[in-house]
């Protein structure tokens, strides 16, 4: 789309904005209001004009989208165009249409409805966690058995090669823990301080260390200390320390059933958000999608996958095709929201934020900062939104159920 702009409109209103700021400038040198036209020309001319044509723009593109009854997939990209009238600014915007879905009938998806409730078992378990967590180790002159810690050197022999090359590595194993090889923790056990031993180990192809992958290799093990956990009383102290200013175990089991249940709804709802999605793409993927947004998610994922690392410029290309149910599954989203008049139900926004806020330590804050930053608010109604459309997809698909346990919910 061209985009053609009076030069003249554009030097009206920057001299406007201007001669407002002009008004209020505060310039080292200058009393408020004197403050010469040129000065003020220099230090907020690029500003302002950049402002001014912008807004000029996304006022005549918008105009120009609903003049011709055009749904546009994303952003336009506005750039200026290589001849211009006299007297005008000339600009082209390059932007990408919606796709034509057809008919959307929701109730012809299949998909597998997951349910699952957090029980004492459950609850039972996490206590016990927290316990690992809060744990210490005393040192013991027993034979070590599973779960408990070793202090140890090791080398390792294979064929012709020593690892290390000389001297030893010095590490401590908790047995059971997976953290060494499981051969190397299963012969750790009834080893005691001082002890040493031989075990003869077959490592696996794809195993960490490249000179011991796919090789056999004697470990040599030395024993120097041995160390069981020991674990902490369920008492006052202990639940005081969560927070739980009563003390009560009562209460500090309610509250963990309460994190619980805030996690499993959080599982389910991406449960059901990939049931969904995986459905709808299945229908739809013969649809052509804007290949620039497609795009774009693609770099985002492969982004966020680097994780502040790098990013080659094709990297994104392996992310090309869950890039594509990404965007296919949030256009669509948005397509079932406007066919069927679906709006943002306020108790669903509120209930997330809330459901978001409670995992912190002063709720209310969050709250607050959700509600005064309009972009973190989007961003939430956005997830809102989704979430609220997935479930009206999901009451009319064609689904059945099926019962998980917590652990399998979460996994």
């Amino acid at each position: 789309m061209t985009l053609r702009v009076p030069a003249g409109d554009v030097d009206s209103q920057v001299g406007g904005r201007l001669r407002e700021i002009a008004r209020t400038a505060r310039i080292k040198g200058f009393r408020p209001g004197k403050v010469p036209a040129t000065v003020v020309e220099q230090r907020f001319g690029q500003q302002v004009r950049a402002e001014v044509l912008d807004g000029i723009l996304r006022q005549g593109f918008d105009s120009a989208v609903r003049e011709n009854d055009l749904r546009i997939a994303g952003n336009p990209r506005i750039e200026p165009a290589d001849a211009a009238g006299e007297g005008e600014l000339s600009y082209v915007a390059t932007f990408e249409l919606m796709p034509e879905f057809g008919e959307i009938d929701v109730s012809k998806l299949q998909i597998v409805r997951h349910t699952a409730e957090v029980t004492e078992a459950d609850v039972d378990r996490m206590v016990e966690n927290l316990r690992q967590q809060r744990g210490s180790w005393t040192v013991v002159e027993r034979p070590a058995k599973e779960g408990d810690a070793v202090d140890l050197a090791t080398w390792s022999q294979a064929g012709d090669e020593r690892l290390p090359a000389e001297g030893e590595e010095r590490g401590t194993a908790v047995i059971g823990s997976g953290v060494m090889y499981a051969d190397i923790e299963k012969a750790l056990v009834g080893m005691k301080a001082g002890d040493s031993k031989t075990v003869d180990v077959a490592f696996p192809a794809d195993w960490r260390v490249p000179q011991l992958a796919g090789r056999t290799a004697q470990v040599h093990l030395a024993a120097e200390r041995v160390s069981e956990r020991v674990l902490p009383e369920v008492d006052v102290a202990f639940i005081r320390s969560f927070g739980v200013r009563s003390g009560e175990l009562s209460q500090f089991r309610a509250d963990i059933r309460s994190n619980l249940e805030r996690e499993l709804k959080g599982a389910l709802m991406g449960r059901l958000r990939r049931e969904v999605g995986e459905a709808l793409a299945a229908s739809f993927a013969s649809t052509e999608l804007p290949p620039r947004l497609v795009e774009q998610e693609a770099r985002a994922l492969a982004q966020a996958a680097a994780q502040g690392a790098a990013v080659p410029d094709e990297a994104h290309k392996a992310f090309l095709e869950p890039a594509r149910k990404r965007v296919l599954l949030a256009l669509l989203v948005g397509e079932v929201a406007r066919r069927n008049d679906l709006r943002l139900d306020p108790r669903r926004l509120n209930e997330l934020m809330r459901l978001i806020a409670s995992t912190y330590e002063e709720p209310q804050q969050v709250i607050d900062l959700y509600r005064n930053d309009p972009q973190l608010m989007q961003g939430l109604q956005s997830r809102a939104m989704e979430e609220q459309v997935i479930d009206w997809i999901a009451e009319r698909a064609t689904h059945t159920d099926q019962t998980l346990t917590f652990q399998e919910a979460i996994g």
